[in-house]
């Protein structure tokens, strides 16, 4: 068994714990309050354009961080609320794509894209996985052989006799 851990990063109050909880107890809370930041459980006018603009942030946060390599997915959150939409789905697929990342819009309320989202990080996660496994067999690989070479290479040549020598 392997087991990989995923990271939800963003702003308070963009819906990190509520995508979670839709994830794996497919259950949405609408009264959900903020898991650190207690004092802003309202969602304030203004609230999505910042945190689209602290991406630029976070994922430079991840590449100082995190392990090389490491696989990201952009999640726009909240598209159930259109009426409040201030980042057009456009500009978030361009900043994923800016970043090398996948865009997803979601919705934890309505259950859009959760499923999706998440498995697809997976099967990225999975991916880069089995390539550096690969990549580590490859390397233990050529590692080996050249061990086996080494060996080869500092027996004597030459008849072995049944009686006991020593090629000093």
């Amino acid at each position: 068994d392997v087991l990989f851990r995923l990271l939800l990063i963003g702003d308070s109050g963009v819906g990190k714990t509520c995508l979670l909880c839709r994830f794996t107890d497919n259950e949405f809370h609408s009264s959900h309050i903020s898991t650190i930041d207690i004092s802003s459980s309202q969602t304030e006018m203004g609230e999505t354009r910042r945190s689209y603009q602290h991406i630029m942030k976070w994922v430079s946060d991840v590449d100082e961080y995190a392990p090389e390599g490491v696989q990201k997915i952009l999640i726009g959150n909240k598209a159930d609320e259109e009426q409040k939409r201030q980042v057009g789905r456009e500009q978030g697929q361009q900043l994923a794509k800016e970043y090398g990342m996948e865009f997803y819009e979601t919705s934890a309320c309505t259950n859009l894209n959760i499923k999706e989202s998440f498995t697809r990080l997976t099967e990225l996660v999975l991916q880069a996985h089995r390539k550096e496994l690969g990549g580590v067999r490859t390397r233990a690989s050529k590692e080996l052989a050249l061990a086996e070479l080494e060996e080869d290479e500092s027996k004597p040549e030459g008849p072995v006799s049944s009686s006991k020598t020593c090629w000093c």
